[in-house]
């Protein structure tokens, strides 16, 4: 299908437009004179009026869309919003084509409106085997600018109808999609976003094709309106935007000729199963004694405990096969990989699975599409969509989720990018259905640093540190490649201490424990020490920036930071002033933030601790956490501790 080179994107309600911006095609002085949007002072454009129409034509039956757009430039970063690009697939017996490009820029030039129109000299076109694609540059565009731009493209292709998006990388005042489908074509509409249509009208044409010899098919009409759309901004704490980009999108699923012949297109989930359990490179390499017979040492086939077993298998994968960094699910063979020892996720994961079943472990494989891949679509099957596969095993009925591709992972995890909310689970005998992929384990950091001497005029002490779950990995993967660079890098990044020794402890189970000896020589104003006592500060600055985020905030897990300190004061130093406490919770108990320092026995003992009690926030939360994220790094950069020499 036609891919729309389109600056779309988004903002909240309708109240009214309140920059007195016409939103039509039309341009005038008030258009020009504005120089920027009150809603998104960060813009570098907007999309004032975005509009689509989608119909098949009744004398040629081509699917016509009509495109039509009118834009402010408000930053030098958006001058480059006159480009447009138009990309126009190319089969074996047709082409799609682009009739009607229209272009013009609008300047104010000594109060008065000049208008600069697109040439055909402007319009370019490249050709591939697989595609034309158009290219076209309106002139004079510059800074205070509205541009215009219409133009028709044409297709014989059905199979996915045009789709529409209403969000981009500008905020958008108005975006309106129009469609007429004919009654002959079917499709699974799936529309994709959090933000709702400010209209959404449906009604039935009658007759809007009409054939020579009688026949004829109603359609169906749809009218689509966004208003006052924001732009989507990426930030840290998300997926892919292919998730969360406001649109709508056409998947055929069943063709009615005119002769009463009826082409079902899209396939069910029964349908898919069958095709999976049939698939060569997936049905056929699950669940087959023949393929992993006799490969298993004595030691592990005599264990009777289910659970030791099934992490005796998992090691044993993990330390005798290595994953290639491939994931597609093509070319699949587990002969193969117990042969060379080297093999794709699917094969991996799939040797694996027949181990677990063939000693008599109930093991399912689960389908993903991983966090950079998209949400897969759960409207109807599209294998396509599945990027990675991951197993499912249940032992005294509980469930373990279990990935062999990564040497760093430990029983019951899953790589980072496999924590995309959800997977379809194959289950041949009963039927696959959706499985939530629920991480309830926390992850975490945990700093204790000990100052527990102080002399000429330094602190001595150390600090112990254990990473938790996913935070493990990084260390241990780091620390097991290179352990001088490990070390050189620690040293860089904790520039206010010196790093006397390093010890670590463990890096075999899902924990990294490390020791650091360490001095620190505190700033002295006269007699008096003011100290920041957060040595390792979790968040150097508050990672959400946004006026306003559509998106869910997607940490992939709960998460825990917990850092303490002891300071022994001994006879050389008091205490002249200690900070006060804060205690902060998100709504709904949904987080929480807790400092406390105090004087105990000559000793300063500070706690602090943040807490993230879900993986995913949905962006209502944002607010929220942008202010939670404030007084965190607030606390970590400027919280001091005064102390006087005695």
């Amino acid at each position: 299908m036609i891919y729309r080179f389109t600056i779309v994107a988004l903002l909240v309600t309708f109240l009214g437009f309140s920059q007195n911006y016409n939103v039509a095609m039309e341009v005038f002085k008030s258009d020009l004179e504005l120089t920027s949007y009150s809603k998104d002072s960060t813009a570098n454009a907007l999309v004032i009026y975005d509009y689509g129409n989608s119909f098949v034509d009744d004398k040629t039956f081509w699917l016509r869309v009509q495109n039509e757009q009118k834009i402010k430039i408000l930053r030098t970063e958006g001058i480059d919003r006159g480009q447009f690009e138009v990309k126009l697939y190319k089969g074996k017996t047709s082409k799609e084509k682009i009739e009607n490009i229209k272009g013009t820029t609008y300047n104010l030039e000594n109060g008065e409106i000049r208008k600069t129109h697109l040439t055909k000299t402007a319009i370019f076109e490249e050709e591939n085997e697989n595609y034309t694609l158009v290219r076209f540059v309106l002139p004079n565009v510059k800074v205070g600018s509205v541009i215009t731009v219409s133009y028709e493209t044409q297709s014989r292709f059905m199979a996915k109808y045009q789709p529409w998006y209403f969000q981009g990388e500008d905020p958008v005042l108005y975006s309106e999609y129009n469609t007429s489908i004919p009654a002959n074509y079917e499709y699974h509409i799936k529309r994709v976003g959090a933000i709702p249509f400010d209209t959404h009208d449906i009604s039935l044409k009658k007759q809007c094709l009409v054939l020579g010899n009688g026949a004829s098919a109603d359609c169906s009409i749809s009218k689509y309106i966004m208003k006052n759309i924001p732009a989507y901004k990426p930030e840290d704490y998300t997926t892919t935007s292919l998730n969360y980009t406001s649109r709508i999108e056409y998947e055929m699923s069943v063709i009615k000729t005119f002769d009463g012949r009826t082409d079902k297109i899209t396939k069910t989930w029964e349908d898919a199963d069958h095709e999976l359990k049939t698939d060569s490179d997936f049905g056929r390499q699950i669940s087959k004694k023949s393929l992993v017979k006799d490969i298993l040492p004595d030691s592990i086939l005599a264990i009777s405990d289910q659970l030791k077993k099934a992490k005796a298998l998992y090691n044993y994968v993990l330390n005798n096969y290595k994953w290639n960094g491939k994931s597609e699910r093509y070319d699949v063979s587990i002969k193969t990989i117990t042969k060379d020892k080297v093999g794709s996720a699917f094969e991996i994961n799939l040797l694996l699975e027949n181990l677990l079943s063939n000693e008599g472990i109930k093991v399912f494989p689960i389908l993903m599409s991983t966090r950079n891949n998209g949400l897969a679509t759960k409207v109807y099957p599209v294998l396509s969509d599945f990027n990675y596969v991951i197993l499912k095993t249940i032992i005294d009925n509980k469930s373990y989720y279990l990935d062999a591709t990564d040497p760093y992972l430990s029983f019951g995890e899953l790589p980072f990018k496999a924590l995309n909310q959800y997977g379809r689970l194959i289950d041949f005998e009963e039927g696959s259905y959706w499985e939530d992929i629920n991480i309830n384990n926390f992850s975490g950091r945990i700093h204790r640093v000990e100052l527990s001497s102080f002399k000429d005029d330094q602190f001595q002490g150390t600090i112990k540190s254990i990473f938790q779950g996913y935070h493990s990995h990084t260390p241990k993967r780091q620390f097991d490649e290179n352990p001088s660079d490990y070390l050189e890098k620690k040293i860089n990044d904790y520039t206010d201490i010196i790093i006397e020794d390093h010890d670590v402890l463990d890096t075999d189970t899902s924990n990294f424990n490390e020791t650091l000896n360490i001095s620190i020589q505190p700033e002295f104003i006269g007699n008096k020490i003011y100290f920041n006592p957060f040595i390792i500060k979790f968040f150097d600055k508050n990672p959400f920036q946004l006026q306003e985020r559509t998106y869910p905030i997607d940490f992939g897990y709960k998460d825990i930071y917990n850092y303490s300190m002891k300071i022994s004061l001994n006879e050389d130093l008091k205490v002249i002033e200690l900070p006060k406490p804060v205690n902060y919770a998100l709504p709904n108990k949904s987080g929480s933030l807790l400092f406390n320092i105090e004087l105990l026995n000559d000793e300063i003992v500070l706690y602090f601790k943040v807490k993230f009690n879900q993986p995913i926030y949905p962006p209502e939360y944002y607010p929220y956490l942008k202010s939670f994220m404030d007084k965190v790094v607030e606390l970590q950069n400027n919280t001091i501790i005064a102390l006087e020499k005695q």
